[in-house]
Parts: structure tokens; sequence; C-alpha cells
């Protein structure tokens, strides 16, 4: 039988924000016994927490995963299955403890992006309405997918980061939603490590903070909490020029550093300390830097249209010492400019060192969590 959640993939951020990991699975099969049976569910949580708690640190239930498209014949009882789950729970007193929710798949949305503006399809409302009423303010797991492919080109790396970091920010603040404004809401984060055997469209390998390999796949930002980096405890980020960007690229987001963006880039300049070597994306990789770390890395500030990554590499060399790298100070300037994103719109061309306008500055989203709200 096929597990649909699994514990060591999943980060919950509580408002205290405490990491537990103890989300209990659910077998596909079960979904429809339960669902017809208030004993079938009853057995259940006896046998799979009642047994195990309070040993075994439980603090959520998932009912299934994607069922209303994975399983969709499981659709008509699903919101009987979490009742049922529900009264058992408190029955045995554990209904504050342990919360019951299920996960569902992106594509019960239309029009996700961004996410503060999507809707559930109407087709799902028999099923969406009980269950949102039924769910309040729980949220079994939420994330984004920092890679996908042709076809999903919201899937980016920039757009993860922003939604993840959002989210824990929101979770933390103890904002609630707009239905339940001030009610705290726990989550778990989907997910903790890419899963790069998982079938489907390449999103589906790429929901994850890490790699499988246990590399970072990008850095969390949140205000007034540094940068979250589990397995960087120096807070030493930089953004750099990829290796593989295009050289047209590059040159527009160097010039955007150094006009719109305020950088001072006159170490740039021949015979200056940074002038070596005399490459458009050494050139580069030192302006988009001295933006990103005059922003205090904010999420969106390091992508310029693609071109753009974050690393843990320091990129100084010789006497050419970056921002970030503790050998200068980074100060910060007032203005709304932002880096351009892989969303941004080009506007024209420009010579080296900004000449005019070139990208339309966006905004970038902040997460509502518009799934809680009924």
């Amino acid at each position: 039988m096929e597990m649909l959640s699994l514990v060591s993939t999943l980060v919950q951020m509580s408002p205290t924000c405490q990491v537990q990991q103890r989300l209990l699975p659910f077998l596909r099969l079960k979904i429809l016994g339960i669902g017809q049976s208030n004993a079938t569910a009853a057995n259940w949580v006896a046998r799979n927490v009642i047994a195990h708690v309070p040993a075994t640190n439980i603090t959520a239930i998932a009912v299934g995963s994607e069922v209303l498209t994975s399983l969709p014949n499981a659709a008509p009882v699903l919101v009987s299955a979490l009742k049922f789950i529900q009264a058992a729970l408190v029955a045995a007193n554990l209904d504050q403890q342990i919360k019951v929710s299920t996960p569902h798949s992106s594509s019960v949305i239309l029009d996700s992006f961004p996410p503060s503006q999507a809707f559930f399809n109407k087709t799902w409302d028999p099923v969406m309405v009980p269950l949102l009423n039924f769910l309040q303010s729980t949220v079994t797991e939420s994330g984004w997918p920092s890679k996908g492919d042709s076809s999903e080109p919201d899937a980016t790396v920039d757009n993860a980061n922003t939604y993840n970091s959002n989210l824990i920010r929101h979770v933390l603040n103890n904002s609630g939603t707009p239905k339940q404004p001030g009610i705290a809401v726990s989550t778990y984060i989907y997910e903790l490590y890419n899963e790069d055997l998982k079938s489907g469209p390449v999103s589906e390998n790429n929901w994850g903070l890490f790699y499988a390999s246990g590399a970072q796949v990008y850095t969390l930002h949140l205000t007034n909490s540094g940068t979250v980096f589990a397995n960087d405890t120096t807070n030493q980020t930089f953004c750099v020029a990829k290796s593989n960007a295009d050289s047209k690229m590059l040159q527009a987001a160097l010039d955007w550093a150094c006009g719109p963006g305020k950088v001072d880039c006159s170490p740039l300049l021949q015979g200056q300390s940074c002038y070596e070597p005399n490459s458009v994306a050494s050139h580069a990789t030192y302006a988009i830097n001295s933006y990103y770390q005059q922003m205090a890395k904010s999420a969106g500030t390091c992508d310029f249209k693609g071109v753009a990554s974050i690393t843990t590499t320091n990129p100084s060399h010789g006497s050419c010492i970056f921002s970030g790298s503790g050998g200068k100070n980074v100060t910060s300037v007032n203005g709304t400019a932002l880096a351009p994103s892989t969303n941004s719109t080009n506007s024209g061309c420009l010579s080296q060192y900004y000449n005019g306008g070139f990208f339309t500055s966006t905004v970038i989203l902040t997460l509502i969590l518009s799934v809680v709200v009924l």
C-alpha cells in the first residue's frame, strides 16, 4: 500500500516556531472504508494513534494526499472520513493535540499565480465547501516548487523562496486568515527534500528546501529573523551570475544594478580593485551581489531575469572584496526600485552602466493563505 504522507519530508512551522515532525500518514485504501464507517475510523485511531501517544509526538493526521485528483472515487466520502477521524480524536481527548486535514494538488486551484488571487475550481464545490467549513484554519501542508518544465513557468527558485518565506512569516506573526483574523495557523512546509525519483512533471521532483544530497536549494528570508540557512551558520550568502547566463542579459543586469539599483559600481572602473577580470560576468556578479546585500538579502533580490543565483561561496578575489564578506560595510539605500525578476518586463536595451530605463520593477507577492479562506 502507498503511504500518502512522509514524516521525514515535512517540517511543521507553528506560531511558537517549534519544529515538529510527526505527521501521521494515511493509507490510500483505508479512505473509502473509514469514510463510510464511524466505527472503522475509531478502530483506526485506536490502533494507529492512541496506542502510540504520548511516546510518539503525533501532531497531525493527513487523510490521503491529493485525493480529489488521484483517487476521485473517494471524493464523496473524504469529508466524512475527516469528520469520523476527528470524532474519534475527540472521544480520546486528543483533538487539541492532533489536527486532521487533507493535502490537495495545486490543480484544484485555477489561475494559481499569484496565490493571493487564486480561487478553487468550482467543479469541486460539492466537496470543497463542506471541507473548508470543517477545516477552518487548519493547513496540513503548503509549498511551492523551485523548478518545472516548459508548461510550469511559475515553478522557479525565486517564487519558491518568496512563497515559503512569506508562509513562515505569516505563521509566526499570528495574523490568521482574512476570515479568521488573529487565530494562529500551523502548517507543514512541503517539503524538506526534493524527491528526485518521483514520477510526473518536473515540478513533482522539486518541492524541497534541500536537494537529496543535503545541499540547500535556496535561502529562506525572514523579516527580523535573519536568513534561514539550515546548514550555514555563518549567514554569509552571495548573489552571483549563473555560469550559463546570456551575456546580453548579464549586461542588462549590470546596467540596472549600477543605475536604478543605486549600487556603487566605482570599483569596476578601469584601474580600480574589481576591474579585473574585465568580463561582463565578473562585473555583473559584483554589481548584482552589491544590490542583493544592500537590500538585506530580501526575497526576490537575486534573480535578475533568471541570470543570478544565491551561493555560500565568497566570490571575493585578490583586493576585490565583495559586499557581505565582512571586508566592507553595506549601506542600505532609500527608494522603491526592485531587482528585475523572471516575471519583469523588458522595455529596451542599455549601454554599459545604465543610460536609460530598462526593467519594470515588480512587487514580490505577499502570501495570503487563501487556501483556508471560506
